[in-house]
């Protein structure tokens, strides 16, 4: 998961991501919404390809980029792991205080 979070930490791979969302792009398509350097956007092509976050295909001389929707939903779902677990504590705290005022003001 360290190498899914450290690919998704940029703010244009979350971008690529979002665009991939919507449908497969060629590199191309994906580099023409980008402000920076064809290189640059495969770099960050290759990094969500190796973090596994994304699948790559040949088409004759085009690489078509997909969402690897697998990857992705386990992702999500280690992150509602942790806001289930921060929510869980988040309520033990609370109904904690109201017991504990009632002991303080005794």
């Amino acid at each position: 998961m360290d190498v899914q979070l450290r690919a998704i930490c940029d703010p244009t791979r979350l971008e690529i991501l979002k665009a991939l969302s919507r449908r497969e792009l060629r590199t191309g398509e994906i580099a023409s919404a980008f402000p920076v350097s064809r290189p640059a956007i495969s770099h960050h092509l290759r990094v969500l390809s190796e973090a596994g976050l994304v699948r790559v295909r040949r088409q004759a001389q085009s690489r078509l980029y997909s969402i690897d929707a697998a990857a992705v939903r386990e992702l999500r779902s280690r992150f509602n792991r942790f806001w289930d677990d921060a929510l869980a504590r988040l309520k033990a705290a609370a109904e904690a205080e109201p017991r504990a005022r009632r002991r303080r003001s005794r």
